[in-house]
């Protein structure tokens, strides 16, 4: 039988989970969710989860299965799509749909990832403690002086990344870019790759759109709810740092607003410059 991943993959606010859930219709495929913010269920509407609607047209994976207090890494999402796909290919599934926004979860999907060092809790809390009370920049700074190449290569402006680079440098006496192989695991399964795209003002106008919905849905309750666990890696992301600074008294909240649709701007940007690398994508773009 032939085993076959079909990946849907694009910039937020694109219409992946409209689109994928039509094609899991037609394939008569679940959906695999691959968006690493989707998988916390305190965080439904900050992360633009699929409707209870949408949700019982097809079975759906890794949506709101774990806490923002449960430790979870791309290397476990690796392991437990992997694991899942086993066992839906063997119920007899021929083609399977995985869609999501989240680069890294979908390299690890495609690829495997390279086998980095566990680090003490300890250090880790020592540097998000640090990226809260002194910015992303101190700490990048810091990564340059011990990783030059790592502080080229990844997006210095998303701290959970700056903070991983690091305190593998710290932990190891090693830079982290040495512990990257770069050696792609094979996978017992065709891989296909589709992207959504629109035009840029288009996409952008979704974006402001889909910000100001998420408000009117209560998205500053959500925030507020969970302030508590804001140096949680899960809340190191859009929509929720820009609404815990406007808490702090930083700005009032039409500014919260403005930035957090400016910030998904910059996301969706960053997250088509990671893909337009690959050449294996076919392309498509929505009306």
């Amino acid at each position: 039988m032939r085993r076959r991943l079909e990946i849907i993959l694009g910039p937020t606010a694109v219409g992946k989970t409209e689109y994928s859930i039509a094609k899991a219709l037609e394939y008569g495929s679940p959906v695999i969710s691959c968006d690493s913010r989707q998988l916390f269920r305190e965080m439904s509407i900050g992360t633009a989860v699929p409707s209870p609607e949408q949700l019982a047209l097809v079975p759906h994976y890794f949506i709101q299965t774990l806490s923002v207090t449960d430790p979870y890494t791309a290397g476990t999402y690796e392991a437990d799509a992997l694991r899942l796909m086993d066992r839906l290919f063997a119920e007899g599934h021929e083609t399977l749909v995985m869609t999501g926004g989240s680069m890294m979860y979908i390299d690890a999907v495609c690829y495997g990832l390279d086998d980095f060092p566990e680090v003490p809790l300890m250090l880790r809390q020592h540097l998000l403690d640090c990226l809260r009370s002194e910015g992303v920049e101190v700490l990048a700074d810091q990564l340059k002086e011990l990783d030059p190449i790592s502080w080229k290569e990844i997006d210095l402006s998303n701290g959970q990344r700056v903070v991983r680079a690091l305190e593998v440098c710290l932990y190891t006496g090693e830079p982290f870019s040495s512990f990257k192989t770069r050696r792609f695991k094979e996978r017992d399964f065709e891989i296909v790759k589709t992207g959504l795209s629109r035009p840029r003002e288009q996409l952008y106008e979704r974006i402001d759109a889909r910000v100001l919905k998420m408000m009117d849905d209560g998205l500053e309750e959500e925030a507020r709810r969970l302030l508590p666990y804001r140096d949680r890696p899960a809340l190191q992301t859009v929509g929720y740092r820009e609404l815990f600074d406007y808490f702090d008294g930083k700005f009032p909240l039409d500014e919260a607003v403005r930035l957090i649709q400016r910030n998904t701007r910059h996301y969706a940007k960053r997250q088509l410059t990671w893909w337009r690398r690959d050449p294996s994508i076919r392309w498509i773009e929505l009306a």
